[in-house]
């Protein structure tokens, strides 16, 4: 079996997904091979000769091997200015790259001009059509050699940026090797699938859809046995760790599946009803310990949608060794500075938070189980154990109205120096949701495979009146502004760390 991950995602660490799998897999003797084709894809494209009608991409294409090094060094990091440019350049090189085939291609996005993810005609388009991807010549070709001796290829497809791109390589894995099975799964097949009515429109050119954790379909399809409860150490040597686009190699981790909270209104998990699952304790920071020691990361990633008080404690407790960030949750732990200090002697450097709103009745009425004072004292905790926060905000609502959002933004005003980075979304109301229908169903994004609905405001607070209010006053505020300036292009907050406490935070 070959495990591929598609292009295209932040190619600044190995995609965990597809290394837990091959490791169920190989622990019952079955063989199995991994394809980061995202990190390579990538990679190809940005070698592939070019032509340049204006400085930028001129300045690009000078540039190209000299940034793509410092992206794997240490001092680019200390140069938030040299770093946006790096970026930004080979950024600019894969939009030029793409741009005969009608796509825009990017180091964390993939879009076409006529084609979208969210329509399952478009993706059996480009399934019928690879030879209008822009990664064509590279995966018909790498095909050859990738598929020889192979019964089944396995695409996990996570993001609606990969979609146009799987759908391109299963259409050629079709055309060239048709008697191979396919087998689809990953977040965003997950998402498809659990929604209400789902039809299969792929039956023809996929074998098998998988949603949620895959072990248990792959085994299955192999002739093995489900697993047991026993989870496999993951083995990321089976990927080219040294070729992210990172200073060093980041280690990606789950503790567990799911959310341990899964109470708040209108949260895409809940409304698929994706449980809680998580590792006992002791068996993933055993996992963290030896999988550290192993592969030496520079930075450790939790992958959890919110890290469990336990494990936090765990931490602070038995340290891994090794700097790390992960989401947890405002609560009365942050809300210990002592606890907080703990964290950071545990090399915690970062910790993503998502407050959503400065208001507290609007936290309640999301059931987020925020107190708003207590998130005050969490800020001010991690600010003073030098613990740099990537705060989410979420505006637009039911619960909130324009008077509240602007408490938000005298929140952040308020507690800015304790705030790092920052990441303000729009609210989508998930189409499966418990709660879409009494706010009254309209088309919102236009394509079958949408996974969210439009819906009327209870307040009139709609999405141009909420991008109005972001724009023209909360992003202007001389506060916020800084705090967003603080971001790192494209790669956001998994380059982030790397930047806490001036830029190079983690090579003190």
């Amino acid at each position: 079996m070959l495990l591929i991950f598609p292009p295209v995602a932040k190619p600044c660490e190995p995609p965990a997904g597809i290394v837990q799998l091959a490791a169920a897999l190989h622990s019952r003797g079955l063989p199995c091979r991994v394809l980061d084709a995202n990190l390579e894809g990538l990679l190809w494209l940005l070698e592939q000769p070019a032509t340049a009608d204006d400085t930028w991409s001129r300045r690009a294409i000078k540039g190209r091997a000299r940034h793509l090094a410092d992206l794997r060094g240490g001092d680019l990091y200390r140069s938030p200015n040299r770093y946006s440019r790096a970026v930004r350049d080979l950024n600019r090189l894969l939009a030029v790259a793409g741009q005969a085939n009608g796509a825009v291609v990017g180091l964390a996005d993939y879009q076409h001009v006529h084609l979208s993810p969210l329509r399952s005609a478009d993706l059996l388009f480009a399934a019928e059509h690879p030879e209008q991807n822009p990664f064509y010549p590279w995966f018909s070709t790498r095909f050859e050699a990738w598929l020889d001796g192979i019964a089944t290829v396995g695409f996990s497809l996570n993001y609606l940026s990969q979609a146009l791109t799987t759908f391109a390589m299963i259409g050629q894995v079709r055309k060239r090797f048709p008697n191979l099975r396919v087998v689809l799964g990953g977040g965003l097949v997950t998402s498809w699938l659990r929604q209400p009515g789902w039809r299969n429109p792929f039956g023809g050119l996929v074998d098998h859809l998988i949603a949620g954790p895959g072990e248990a379909p792959l085994l299955e399809l192999q002739g093995s046995a489900a697993p047991d409860q026993e989870r496999v150490r993951p083995d990321y040597t089976l990927l080219p760790m040294g070729d992210y686009l990172a200073p060093g190699f980041i280690l990606p981790y789950a503790t567990a599946g799911g959310c341990y909270w899964n109470n708040c209104s209108f949260c895409p998990e809940r409304a698929e009803g994706n449980r809680y699952t998580p590792l006992p304790v002791s068996e993933a920071l055993a996992d963290l310990h030896a999988l550290a020691a192993h592969t030496q990361p520079v930075l450790l990633h939790l992958l959890d949608n919110a890290l469990s008080p336990a494990f936090l404690r765990a931490l602070a407790a038995d340290p891994p060794g090794v700097p790390w960030y992960g989401f947890a949750r405002f609560g009365r732990e942050l809300a210990d500075p002592d606890f907080c200090r703990a964290l950071r002697r545990s090399g915690c450097v970062m910790l993503k938070l998502g407050l959503e709103s400065g208001d507290q009745g609007v936290l309640d009425r999301l059931h987020k189980g925020i107190d708003i004072e207590e998130a005050s004292k969490v800020l001010r905790n991690l600010q003073a154990a030098g613990i740099g926060v990537y705060l989410y905000l979420l505006f637009g609502t039911p619960a909130e109205t324009e008077a509240e959002a602007r408490r938000t933004l005298e929140f952040v005003v308020r507690h800015h120096e304790a705030i790092t980075f920052m990441n303000l979304a729009l609210f989508n109301m998930p189409i499966c949701g418990d709660e879409a229908a009494g706010y009254g169903i309209d088309p919102f994004y236009e394509g079958d495979l949408s996974l969210y609905t439009a819906f009327r405001h209870p307040d009139g607070w709609d999405r141009k009146q909420v991008r109005g209010f972001l724009d023209k006053e909360f992003k202007r505020d001389p506060a916020v502004g800084a705090i967003l300036r603080n971001d790192p292009p494209l790669f956001t907050s998994n380059h982030a760390a790397f930047f806490v406490g001036g830029a190079g935070g983690l090579r003190e």
